[in-house]
């Protein structure tokens, strides 16, 4: 299981901001892998299906209790369960269980505004949808407002933050912490999904 990167989904999660992620550890530039680096799987409160923001639905492959206790990566899809306080609430002692393990965190949109409110980007370079929005979410838990980069997506300290509209930058980062290729792929990766097939291939 420590091979699993985990994504970690509320109702009404932005379905958008795990795709580029999850297809380039599971995809290459042909077909599905044969022998992956690591597995996709989804954890979600219960193992009851989740809705996204789209309207699609997703069984979790764990629920909060039957996750397992070690994985490659832990990967907080930001939508607006994470304005539910008593929901959001619950993954508190998960991401805690990951910080004091090594694990990487991931956090995009209202993922990385849940961790300023929880006072989990002390000491650690950070973006997110804005710092208005990580100061009023983090209220007196935010102390590192000198931490935040204007950035699509920052990684430091195996923690990668993004904005809403970062997830293709997310996806590097994470790609790169997880050595999921080399660096030339994971580079070549990105450029194509930024610029486009006409662009690279003309």
């Amino acid at each position: 299981m420590k091979n699993e990167v985990l994504y970690l989904l509320l109702n009404k999660y932005a379905d958008h901001e795990a795709v580029f992620l999850a297809s380039a550890i599971a995809c290459d530039e042909r077909s599905i892998k044969e022998t992956p680096k690591y597995v996709n799987k989804v954890v979600a409160p219960t193992l009851d299906i989740v809705r996204s923001c789209s309207g699609f639905h997703t069984l979790p492959d764990y629920s909060f209790d039957t996750m397992p206790d070690y994985y490659a990566a832990l990967v907080l899809i930001g939508g607006l369960g994470w304005l539910d306080e008593q929901e959001a609430n619950k993954v508190v002692p998960i991401v805690n269980h990951a910080k004091e393990n090594g694990i990487i965190i991931g956090a995009i949109c209202n993922a990385a505004s849940f961790l300023a409110k929880h006072g989990f980007l002390k000491n650690i370079k950070h973006t997110g949808n804005g710092l208005e929005q990580l100061q009023s979410w983090g209220g007196n838990n935010y102390t590192n407002a000198a931490g935040y980069i204007n950035e699509q997506a920052v990684s430091d300290h195996r923690v990668v933050t993004a904005n809403g509209s970062g997830y293709l930058e997310f996806a590097k980062e994470l790609l790169i912490l997880l050595e999921n290729d080399t660096t030339e792929q994971i580079e070549r990766f990105y450029r194509f999904n930024k610029e486009g097939f006409v662009k690279l291939c003309q």
